[in-house]
């Protein structure tokens, strides 16, 4: 008898739980996290009708301003694009990408003020020490630490190479070759500024060298002359 009762109960619970796994899953018994099962689509933006809808869940639209949902932000926050510089245009294929990469190299001034150039490019020398360095080394020639330990090679050294600060820009935000975008590091206008960096740091130093070169070429050329 006991045993008959045992069978008994456990058909009813197994009956009982595979009737509730097939029911209505828009209306679970019993949710932890309603916002998940239910997410609203919030836009920041919108106009409000109602200061608050039936649906307990959602995110109230704020009724007062207009219904306006948009709120300024709180005073001492730290804005995100300061500058006001956007992302350039996105490439949509290799074809598209090497025609970017190519108007890029006509760029020779940043959108930044230049009045601020001076200030710009010293952030830029801190953002390209924590962020590119690493490959591209302290002294621009390719063989920073990761270089150096032979995990990865192949990076150049910036004096070899015809780049302008447009170039290395859209580098930056669009990667080239092995090397990734760094738009999720970087904001626009910080991305800016490391490439103004890297043009004054590397290139104004190679053009410099390659001017003494050629000045001590030309004294020797005129010595042995004489």
């Amino acid at each position: 008898m006991k045993n008959n009762f045992l069978k008994i109960a456990g058909i009813l619970s197994i009956g009982i739980i595979t009737l509730n796994s097939c029911g209505d899953k828009t209306d679970p018994p019993l949710v932890y996290f309603p916002d998940m099962y239910f997410p609203v689509a919030y836009d920041p933006l919108m106009k409000a009708q109602d200061a608050y809808s039936d649906h307990e869940n959602e995110i109230p639209a704020f009724a007062s301003r207009n219904g306006q949902t948009g709120l300024a932000p709180v005073e001492g926050s730290v804005p995100q694009n300061s500058d006001g510089v956007l992302p350039s245009e996105s490439p949509k294929n290799t074809d598209d990408y090497n025609l970017l990469y190519e108007a890029s190299k006509k760029l020779n001034t940043s959108p930044l003020n230049p009045a601020n150039k001076e200030k710009d490019i010293a952030r830029g020398k801190i953002l390209y020490e924590h962020t590119c360095s690493a490959c591209h080394g302290t002294g621009g020639d390719g063989k920073g630490p990761i270089v150096e330990s032979g995990a990865y090679s192949g990076v150049p050294n910036y004096a070899d190479r015809e780049i302008t600060v447009g170039s290395v820009h859209f580098v930056l935000e669009n990667g080239r070759n092995n090397m990734g975008s760094y738009a999720g590091q970087l904001n626009p206008g910080d991305r800016w500024r490391v490439a103004m960096y890297v043009i004054n740091e590397f290139k104004k130093q190679a053009a410099a060298t390659a001017d003494n070169k050629d000045a001590s070429a030309d004294n020797d050329n005129a010595n042995t002359k004489k």
